[in-house]
């Protein structure tokens, strides 16, 4: 429920000492010496205010996939990670390539309450990659669907990327692209380079990413539509982004934060929490992205948290389960890899963590903390220090690659559109007296 409240003393993304109070769900004024009668008071003397974070590729796995998340799970993980709205990626059971489907995990993210939930529609039928699936239908639905991905399967038909960049036009869509050569990364089980030769572990070569995106930004250019390319991971993606932006193609670009943080060297212990697609690249990779991310080439963090049960990670290499969970520990790996080495500013996080997502996606009403915006704020310590562990984790799956992991940071509180999500650490009980209350 919404609360009506005074924020006191927190430190602005730009540094400056402010006051917010929150009124009806809405910012109602920024200022100093703020007070209201009647209004909680919350003390952020000491906490960093950004504008509540959104994160453009989430996998909620409802409905279908309940064993590993829920829409409420995962949105309970959000908050807890300082998220105040997340777009869902389609691979669902039935995959949302409908209206229908679409509008059904909307419906989810309304009841669960602690994030916003928007919807990403699936660009071919099934994510089959044979023809194109409602597109139009889901853009005129209920859910006001921006964002097409066929997810962890490439759209590898460059006729069918066409049709859907030119489709999607007419409603200011965006094709999210998993940019995955398939017949390059046949049994790919890691990066392809030295630490896969040494192991003996068929390899993800770069060129099967970078191939798929210069084909599609000049596809892009072609159409004059809007790509946006997923989770890129290569020095050489980065250079072809950036080539593009300075042709003027309107495409975007994200990075998730392990691929900002750890190297293919991880591998060597065999432990699937680090087995993810795309591969954990080499550390000269991660420097690259790091650069990218902080020029602008980059526009914005992505988590691509992918839940899987305990029994999808805790077996061989080459039979586990691609993907890691990321919406807790985001925030806090990006200030260790680019905050803490003086990459950026805390100004640079609000812009790829709210800003830009919610831009690329057309989400209103997000990434901006000001009188008269929705009250989405995450307050943020930036002093604290902590072991990342399972008692950080609130969905319903463990696979984190950070567990054991010294970590800065601490989300405090989650404030999303006036309701508070997280409170001093802690999620917020939105269903008391419910099963809903101890959802995990």
């Amino acid at each position: 429920m919404s609360e009506n409240l005074v924020i006191k003393g927190a430190r602005s993304a730009a540094g400056e000492t402010i006051d917010l109070v929150v009124e009806h769900g809405v910012i109602a004024e920024v200022g100093a010496g703020l007070s209201r009668a009647g209004a909680r008071v919350i003390d952020a003397d000491g906490l960093l205010a950004l504008p509540g974070l959104v994160d453009l590729h989430t996998h909620l796995r409802e409905p279908g996939f309940e064993a590993s998340e829920t829409v409420l799970t995962g949105t309970r993980a959000a908050a807890a990670g300082g998220f105040t709205a997340v777009f869902a990626m389609p691979n669902t059971s039935p995959v949302a390539d409908t209206a229908g489907v679409v509008e059904q995990e909307l419906a989810l993210g309304d009841a669960a309450g602690y994030a916003t939930v928007q919807p990403i529609g699936a660009v071919t039928v099934g994510q089959k990659g044979e023809r194109l699936a409602e597109l139009g239908a889901m853009a005129a639905s209920r859910a006001r669907v921006r964002v097409f991905s066929d997810d962890g399967f490439c759209v590898w038909d460059p006729l069918i990327m066409r049709r859907a960049l030119e489709y999607v036009k007419a409603f200011d869509g965006v094709i999210a692209q998993h940019a995955q050569d398939p017949r390059l990364t046949e049994g790919a089980q890691m990066n392809e380079g030295a630490v896969s030769a040494e192991l003996g572990l068929t390899g993800w070569p770069a060129v099967a990413e970078e191939s798929i995106i210069a084909r599609d930004v000049l596809l892009a250019e072609h159409v004059g539509s809007r790509l946006h390319v997923c989770h890129l991971s290569t020095a050489g993606s980065v250079d072809i982004i950036r080539w593009a932006k300075k042709r003027g193609i309107a495409v975007t670009a994200e990075v998730t934060p392990h691929h900002l943080l750890l190297t293919d060297e991880l591998v060597r212990g065999y432990d699937a929490r680090y087995k993810v697609n795309p591969p954990l690249r080499r550390e000269e990779d991660v420097l690259a992205v790091r650069e990218g991310l902080a020029d602008g080439t980059i526009d914005i963090v992505a988590t691509d948290h992918a839940p899987h049960p305990a029994e999808n990670k805790s077996c061989e290499w080459q039979a586990a389960a691609n993907g890691m969970v990321g919406l807790e520990s985001a925030l806090r790996v990006v200030h260790q890899s680019m905050v803490a080495t003086g990459l950026m500013g805390w100004d640079d996080v609000a812009r790829v963590m709210s800003a830009a997502p919610a831009r690329i996606g057309r989400l209103e009403g997000f990434g901006h903390i000001g009188a008269g915006a929705p009250a989405h704020v995450t307050l943020y310590d930036p002093s604290a220090q902590g072991v990342f562990t399972e008692a950080d984790l609130h969905g319903r799956s463990a696979n984190s690659p950070y567990l054991g992991r010294e970590l800065p940071g601490r989300v405090e509180w989650t404030i999303h559109g006036g309701t508070v999500t997280l409170e001093n650490g802690e999620l917020a009980d939105l269903f008391p007296g419910t099963a809903g209350s101890t959802a995990k």
